[in-house]
């Protein structure tokens, strides 16, 4: 059997912190190693715990999420972020997804879903709640679909070989984040929504061979 998933969950309301925790409770796929109230702790405890996803809520007092993802960035801290909020408005959404989170999740996420998110994570795969994927394509949606600028391009090439985020960051020199703003914006090009669909408009439409 293989190692649970370790997770650290970050959240200033103790109520909140309790349900994720009943969440992953009796499940061995899953152990919560550390507990946080805000993102001063959160990044504290990060280092201390070597978690493999943290769970992170955005609005807290003190430092809040977005500051805390940027920090576990600059540390180069190994665990992804899926952040886990209330909030899916604009100015939230685009700041986290920017500093570094591998997934945007709300708070009424099923536990099901929850589950598969944290999984993917673990994978380096992007997660986004329906409504918080709406709003980026909304922002970021530009009127010519099919003007990909060459590291867009580059960048989809690499996906479509099966590279993570981590690994076409890698190969092309750049952040994670900026290959997440690359793949945001040739998904609103592509008018497409996901890395499967990308690559396969792309191959469709004669981008990539």
């Amino acid at each position: 059997m293989s190692d649970p998933i370790r997770l650290l969950v970050v959240d200033d309301h103790p109520v909140v912190r309790n349900g994720l925790l009943g969440m992953f409770a009796g499940d061995a796929e899953f152990e919560v190693v550390g507990e946080a109230a805000d993102g001063a702790e959160a990044v504290a405890y990060a280092r201390a715990l070597d978690p493999d996803v943290v769970l992170m809520d955005l609005r807290m007092p003190g430092m809040d999420g977005v500051a805390a993802i940027r920090k576990l960035a600059a540390l180069e801290i190994r665990a992804k972020v899926l952040v886990l909020t209330t909030y899916d408005t604009d100015s939230d959404v685009l700041p986290a997804i920017e500093a570094g989170a591998t997934g945007y999740l709300l708070k009424d996420t099923p536990r099901a879903e929850l589950l598969r998110a944290v999984r993917a994570a673990v994978r380096g795969e992007a997660v986004l709640s329906p409504t918080v994927a709406t709003k980026l394509l909304g922002q970021v949606r530009a009127p010519a679909k099919d003007d990909l600028s060459k590291r867009e391009l580059e960048v989809l090439a690499l996906i479509a070989k099966g590279a993570t985020n981590r690994e076409a960051a890698a190969q092309l020199f750049i952040s994670e984040a900026t290959v997440k703003t690359h793949l945001l914006h040739l998904y609103a090009k592509l008018g497409v929504s996901d890395r499967a669909a990308a690559v396969a408009t792309a191959f469709a439409r004669g981008l990539l061979r």
